[in-house]
């Protein structure tokens, strides 16, 4: 794998991920209608917004999981290339996708562990058959990143035989596992019952408390409030608010905010 630039890698001012004006349709849907984020070198953004705001599908044209039909996206500075135009549109570096994916390791909703793998086999995987590392490395560091998500005692299991909250755990190590510049996590609790979120919610603060480079879409206000250095408001696919998550949360300017916010509060 080619090694991200070490100048970009170590400049706190370059952000990790930068997104400007960013479109993203399915035929006549426009679910993103000019969106800017940038995520710098460990800061921590939630995305929050109603069901069909365009939080998701921001988080995959990210990740190259789906093509954008204008806009910009870079890495570390350096801007994905494209060819085509409009609908057609499309990476035009196939090298170049893979070597950002690596480096930006998603953690899905419903845990995407492959079943016919044990845990440990889960967690190693990417490491060793698409970067070429070493074996006895990978399952080194794959080991010491289960204990690290606390189900350590779990390597030889397979996910049908464990919770909900220690699958997603377990995803958490296997997106670590592949040490990369930036973690995104597309609603990782929105699956469990709320004992078992809290699991999962415990792990992202210690990533937080870290310093790790994040993207979150989530459903939890709280949890956007407690780990966030910054968050941001889609609405309809654009972005109706933003800002620091005491002042999001706790002065909301837009009445949209405030009627969503209100209807995320527990009864």
């Amino acid at each position: 794998m080619t090694a991200a630039s070490p100048s970009r890698a170590a400049d706190p001012t370059v952000p990790v991920i930068e997104i400007r004006g960013l479109h993203k349709a399915y035929g006549t849907l426009e679910v993103l209608k000019g969106v800017d984020v940038r995520a710098r070198p460990g800061q921590v953004i939630s995305l929050i917004g109603s069901s069909g705001s365009g939080k998701s599908t921001l988080l995959r044209c990210c990740n190259l999981l789906e093509d954008s039909q204008q806009g910009d996206i870079l890495f570390e500075g350096e801007s994905v290339r494209w060819r085509g135009e409009g609908m057609a549109r499309h990476p035009a570096d196939r090298a170049q996708v893979a070597r950002i994916r690596t480096n930006l390791s998603m953690v899905f909703q419903n845990f995407n562990l492959w079943s016919h793998m044990t845990v440990l086999q889960n967690v190693m995987e990417a490491p060793v058959t698409v970067l070429k590392q070493d074996r006895a490395q990978v399952e080194s560091r794959a080991r010491a990143l289960l204990d690290k998500v606390g189900i350590g005692d779990k390597c030889d299991v397979y996910p049908a035989q464990m919770s909900g909250g220690q699958q997603q755990r377990a995803a958490i190590a296997r997106a670590l596992c592949m040490e990369p510049r930036a973690l995104l996590f597309d609603e990782p609790t929105s699956a469990l019952d709320p004992e078992l979120e809290q699991e999962v919610v415990r792990v992202i603060k210690a990533l937080a408390d870290e310093g790790r480079t994040m993207l979150i879409v989530t459903h939890d206000m709280r949890l956007a409030a407690d780990v966030s250095d910054h968050v941001i408001f889609l609405h309809q696919g654009l972005i109706e608010e933003e800002g620091p998550p005491d002042t999001l949360f706790g002065a909301p300017k837009s009445a949209r905010l405030k009627q969503f916010l209100s209807a995320t509060q527990p009864a």
